[in-house]
């Protein structure tokens, strides 16, 4: 019957599943506002703290470097954010910096649950091959945005505020960023870092069309070095070379898992013309 619906009887379901997607987010958004004085200090502003995982972790890594030998600094990754500040300049900022922040820990709970839903739309037009084959989609894809996420909270995002947070042109200017600007660029780093992490899942979707082959994708390795050294400069822009390759190494790493997900996607292929002949 889901066959013979009409173009907007898909639309109209497409509704439904977006309509319970969006409900499923807003749930997460108010729990989000209601307790948000916890989650401000204990997640939002937990990369401006000298205590923060990241920084001890580095602060761990630098002297062990330093035990191994002792031409590195150890405290050169022991950098400290120094006096951390945030101003609100707008009447209503406070209160939109309270509603936006919740909206957006609803929009990244409520991801896995709207893949879900939109696997759900998708499911019945594919064949049970091809379903089969997507199985594992909404689980995947979760699995990937949630590393990602973590990714972009616990290593982009407090390497980027360590390195603002310190930089000055002249001692005469002290360093004050707005709740929006910093809240923002929190945001985009996250979720940035979630969506790149979904690189295996355009690969193998890309690989089942017979657009991109695993033999493409190691010709290219080795300009896909040279983008991912590029996106780790501009990630990171500190100047410490080690720490722009602590966050190139895990994306060169998803290139690779991208590589086998192809070859992986060619091998079943063969498989299946050998059965079907």
């Amino acid at each position: 019957m889901e066959s013979e619906m009409s173009f907007f009887g898909h639309l109209e379901a497409l509704r439904w599943h977006l309509i319970r997607a969006a409900a499923f987010i807003l749930v997460f958004a108010i729990l989000a506002f209601v307790y948000f004085d916890d989650i401000f200090y204990s997640v939002i502003m937990a990369p401006t703290r000298d205590d923060f995982w990241t920084y001890r972790m580095m602060c761990s890594m630098g002297v062990h470097l330093h035990n191994l030998t002792s031409y590195f600094d150890a405290a050169s990754f022991c950098v400290k954010n120094g006096k951390f500040k945030l101003i609100n300049t707008e009447l209503a900022g406070q209160f939109n910096l309270q509603l936006n922040s919740s909206i957006m820990i609803g929009l990244i709970l409520g991801i896995p649950y709207l893949l879900f839903e939109i696997w759900r739309f998708i499911r019945p037009a594919l064949h049970e091959k091809e379903r089969r084959a997507a199985s594992g989609f909404v689980f995947y894809s979760s699995f990937l945005f949630a590393l990602g996420v973590m990714f972009g909270y616990y290593v982009i995002t407090p390497l980027s505020v360590r390195f603002f947070a310190s930089y000055t042109v002249s001692n005469s200017i002290e360093n004050l960023f707005s709740t929006d600007s910093f809240i923002s660029s929190e945001t985009m780093l996250t979720l940035l870092a979630g969506l790149v992490f979904q690189l295996p899942i355009v690969v193998y979707i890309l690989a089942s069309l017979g657009i991109l082959t695993p033999k493409f994708m190691r010709d290219k390795r080795r300009y896909a070095i040279i983008i991912v050294l590029i996106l780790a400069a501009i990630i990171t822009p500190s100047p410490d070379a080690l720490t722009m390759m602590v966050v190139a190494m895990p994306l060169y790493v998803l290139y690779e898992l991208s590589i086998w997900v192809a070859a992986f996607v060619q091998r079943r292929q063969k498989r299946d013309e050998l059965m079907i002949q």
